[in-house]
C-alpha cells in the first residue's frame, strides 16, 4: 500500500531511556481514501438501527492517531511470581492512567489493541479474566466524560456469524458508546474482537457490490470505521518486533515505535518518545 521506491528508516534512539528501543519508521505515498471516503455512523458497528438521520459530529481538535499494541502482561506478572490474570489487571490500569497522559498530551485519537481474534485461544480461565477487565474498562464512563473522551469500538460486528463477543460485554461496549457520545475530545477506540485481516476481507466482499468494485476507496469506505484516521505513530510493547494483525490497512504510513518495556511499565516517558516520531 505504500510506495515501493520511498525510504526505510531503522535506527535505535531513546534518550535518556533505561531499556533499549528500536525505531522502525516506514514512509508511504498518502492514499486518497483518507480524504475522499465517507462518513458512516459508527453505531452502525454495534447493530444499532436508528430512523432518524445521524447528528453532525465535531471531530476532535487534535488529529495526532497512536495506536498502541498492548502486549507482555503475562510477563510483566511472571518476572514477578504473579498469575498472569493479575498481569492483565496492571494492564488495564496502565491503560486508565495513559489515557489521561494521552488527553494531557493532546493526542486525538488512542486507539487500543485490547483482545485479538486470535487471543480466543487463550485458556478460558485467563479470557474469562480479560473479557471481565474490559467490562470494567468501558464501564468507566464517569472517569471518561471528566477526561472529555469519546470511545467508539472496532472488532467483527456483533451481528456476524464469525463475532465471539460475549452478550455482557455488548452491552457494556454500547453503554460506553451512548454515554460518552457528547464528548468532543479524544477518541478512545477499543479494539475487541479485531484482526486486520477480517477487517481486509470484509471491506473487500462489500467494496465488490459497489458500482465501482474494489478500490482504494471503496475499501476505505466498508472498513469496520472508516471515520478512523491514518495511524501517526503505532507502539508495541514488550520487545516482539511484529504489528500483530492490527490496524494493517490504516498503519500504512505509521511510523513504529518499538520497546522492552511490558505494558504495564509503559509509562509517560515512553509515550513521550513515541509521540516524538510522529510530531
Amino acid at each position: 500500500m505504500g510506495s515501493p521506491d520511498r525510504p526505510l528508516l531503522v535506527e535505535t534512539a531513546a534518550p535518556g531511556a533505561d531499556d533499549p528501543v528500536l525505531v522502525l519508521v516506514i514512509e508511504a505515498a498518502t492514499s486518497p481514501l483518507f480524504h475522499a471516503a465517507p462518513r458512516r455512523n459508527w453505531l452502525a458497528n454495534v447493530d444499532v438501527v436508528s430512523t432518524d438521520p445521524p447528528a453532525p459530529r465535531a471531530e476532535p481538535a487534535a488529529s495526532l492517531h497512536m495506536a498502541c499494541i498492548m502486549d507482555g502482561n503475562g510477563r510483566w506478572a511472571g518476572r514477578r511470581g504473579l498469575p498472569r490474570t493479575e498481569g492483565h489487571t496492571e494492564g488495564e490500569e496502565n491503560l486508565a492512567r495513559l489515557v489521561r497522559v494521552a488527553v494531557q498530551r493532546n493526542i486525538g485519537w488512542l486507539t487500543v489493541f485490547g483482545f485479538s481474534t486470535e487471543n480466543w485461544q487463550r485458556p478460558r480461565p485467563e479470557v474469562r479474566h480479560i473479557l471481565g477487565l474490559h467490562e470494567k474498562l468501558v464501564g468507566r464512563v464517569g472517569e471518561l466524560n471528566e477526561l472529555n473522551v469519546r470511545v467508539q469500538w472496532i472488532g467483527r460486528p456483533f451481528d456476524s456469524p464469525m463475532a465471539r463477543t460475549p452478550r455482557y460485554v455488548q452491552r457494556a461496549i454500547r453503554k460506553a458508546i451512548a454515554d460518552t457520545a457528547d464528548n468532543t475530545g479524544m477518541v478512545l477506540t477499543i479494539a475487541f474482537d479485531y484482526g486486520g485481516r477480517s477487517e481486509l476481507v470484509a471491506a473487500v466482499e462489500a467494496a465488490r457490490q459497489t458500482d465501482d468494485g474494489v478500490t482504494v476507496e471503496t475499501i476505505g469506505e466498508h472498513l469496520y470505521l472508516p471515520e478512523l484516521p491514518p495511524v501517526d505513530v503505532l507502539v508495541r510493547t514488550s520487545g516482539e518486533l511484529r504489528v500483530s494483525n492490527f490496524l494493517l490497512w490504516q498503519a500504512a504510513g505509521a511510523a513504529i515505535y518499538f520497546t522492552e518495556a511490558p505494558w504495564p511499565d509503559f509509562d509517560e516517558r515512553e509515550l513521550d518518545a513515541a509521540l516524538a516520531l510522529a510530531r
